[in-house]
Parts: C-alpha cells; structure tokens; sequence
C-alpha cells in the first residue's frame, strides 16, 4: 500500500511542526510506523518509531529525544510526529515507512512513501 508523509514547510528555530504520515488501502493501526530523515548531503537516519496498536511501545533517536513526540490516530488512519523546539539542524526531508515490527532501517519495511520537507530556518 501507499503511504505519504505531510505537514512539512519552512519554521523558525524554537517552533513546532506536525508530521501525518496517512495510508491508502490499508488500516496503520496494524503495522509498526517509522520516521525517517534525510539532510541534504547526508545519509537517511531513523528518528521515531511506534510498534502496531497491540503492543504500541514508542521509540525516539537521542537526537530528538524529549523534543519528537508519535503518535496514533486510529480515526484519521494516520501516524504523526510531533515535533517541538525545532533546531536549524532538524532541517530534512521526512519519511514514514511500514511494516510488521520497527526497523532502524528504513529499506527493511515493507512500505515507504515520499517525503515531506522540513526547514528551520530564521
């Protein structure tokens, strides 16, 4: 199934974003989510990750630990991510991907979708 990120755009140092990562053509709350990122010029690193419904254990990269926050909304069919006191290095393009447990790589979920960018900025 397709997934998409959402929600990104241009916020200075200190504020906050929302990510949604959304489905089509399946139900989320049956899969592990993970959040993903890619700088410019730098490889793609593993930020967040929530385990399916029955367990819904979260786990969080140091980097963002205490600031990223994700979440299920089991209405919307979507998984978002939180983000507060956003730093210029936060700045990437963001990836949900899917599959049956959390991987730290993204290439091991089943379903990835394209990205939606982050910039912050003053």
């Amino acid at each position: 199934f397709q997934l998409q990120a959402s929600g990104g755009g241009l916020v200075q140092p200190g504020g906050s974003m929302r990510l949604s990562c959304a489905a089509s053509g399946s139900a989320l709350d049956y899969y592990a989510i993970g959040w993903f990122r890619q700088a410019p010029g730098k490889e793609r690193e593993w930020v967040s990750c929530i385990s399916r419904s029955s367990d819904g254990s979260t786990s969080y990269a140091d980097s963002v630990k205490g600031r990223f926050t994700i979440s299920r909304d089991n209405a919307k069919n979507t998984v978002d991510l939180q983000m507060n006191r956003l730093k210029p290095e936060d700045t990437a393009v963001y990836f949900c991907a899917a599959g049956p447990v959390c991987y730290s790589d993204y290439v091991a979920f089943n379903s990835r979708g394209q990205g939606t960018l982050v910039t912050v900025s003053s």
